[in-house]
């Protein structure tokens, strides 16, 4: 299966939803556009086609690019990205570390939401990513240009991201780090964590917000899901993805979560989180549960869609 071109992300919801799809390179065998609903799973009362999920992450037409209300999730944590995509921002008195830029278009958003929250956008000091799809990652460029951030990346999403060229500009990349690397700034540390499978170097971010007294472990999923068009079965640009998927399960069972968040906010259900912020009792965004829930339901949806292709391979009979 050749490359479609377009974001893993984005590339169905071009058809779908109307979104416009920008630079970026996709794998083969990473989301090409497929209307099909796909299979069905219900976990704990949730269910979800492949499809429906895919668009519960991406959303409307208008929202990976619609702003949305700027806010503090925890500690030293905000939350600086538009409705359909999470951007990150973690500040620290040696200067801040933004977690994804995404569209080249969205990055006067989010310095905006930056600058509206009390910070400089020249104060960010360190630019990391979730993956290698266009939708999260094609305004590394520009965010660098405006604050000079350092621009670091897993290994395995590299050749992805030197694809990734908007308006024809190289994709920065000054530092390359592996599974299990750190990143550290102004006393804040930032683990990374291969979760492949969505993409070769996907990146599941974890770290420790102290609030209240206390501290809380914060995982940033980078993601888990099965985009429609994704081919499990006999992909040769990509032979061992199923084996990808299943060590980004086996690790995001590791890891310690009392406050999910994800690079779609759907993953962790920030919209209905933050209508309950301010209004007394524990944060909305500790959510212990809502980690274990999503894991669920995107490896419910994997094994779901990988049986359904082995199925149609001949690999499996009924």
């Amino acid at each position: 299966m050749k490359a479609s071109g377009l974001p893993a992300c984005v590339v169905v919801a071009s058809v779908l939803v109307g979104v416009s799809a920008s630079a970026g390179q996709t794998p083969g065998g990473r989301g090409r556009a497929n209307q099909e609903p796909g299979p069905t799973v219900t976990v704990r009362g949730h269910t979800f086609t492949q499809l429906s999920l895919f668009q519960r992450n991406v959303g409307g037409p208008d929202d990976m690019t619609t702003p949305f209300p700027h806010h503090k999730i925890i500690g030293n944590i905000y939350y600086v990205g538009t409705k359909s995509l999470g951007v990150f921002l973690v500040v620290t008195p040696q200067g801040n570390i933004l977690v994804n830029s995404t569209y080249e278009r969205n990055v006067p958003t989010i310095q905006k939401s930056v600058e509206q929250l009390g910070f400089k956008f020249s104060d960010i000091k360190i630019l990391l990513g979730s993956h290698a799809h266009g939708d999260h990652m094609e305004g590394d460029a520009l965010v660098k240009q405006l604050t000079g951030a350092q621009v670091i990346a897993m290994a395995e999403d590299v050749p992805a991201l030197e694809a990734m060229k908007p308006g024809g500009k190289p994709h920065p990349i000054d530092k390359v780090i592996h599974d299990g690397d750190t990143v550290s700034l102004g006393g804040t540390t930032l683990v990374a964590h291969l979760t492949p499978g969505h993409s070769r170097g996907c990146t599941t971010w974890t770290l420790k917000a102290d609030e209240g007294g206390k501290q809380y472990d914060v995982v940033i999923i980078g993601s888990f899901g099965t985009n429609p068009g994704f081919k499990l079965v006999n992909n040769t640009d990509a032979p061992a993805i199923a084996e990808e998927f299943n060590r980004a399960f086996k690790v995001a069972r590791s890891l310690p979560c009392d406050v999910p968040l994800g690079s779609h906010p759907g993953m962790y259900n920030m919209e209905e989180k933050y209508a309950k912020l301010g209004k007394g009792g524990p944060s909305p965004f500790i959510d212990p549960a809502g980690y274990k829930l999503e894991v669920d339901i995107d490896e419910a949806m994997f094994r779901a869609v990988l049986a359904e292709q082995m199925k149609a391979a001949g690999r499996i009979k009924n």
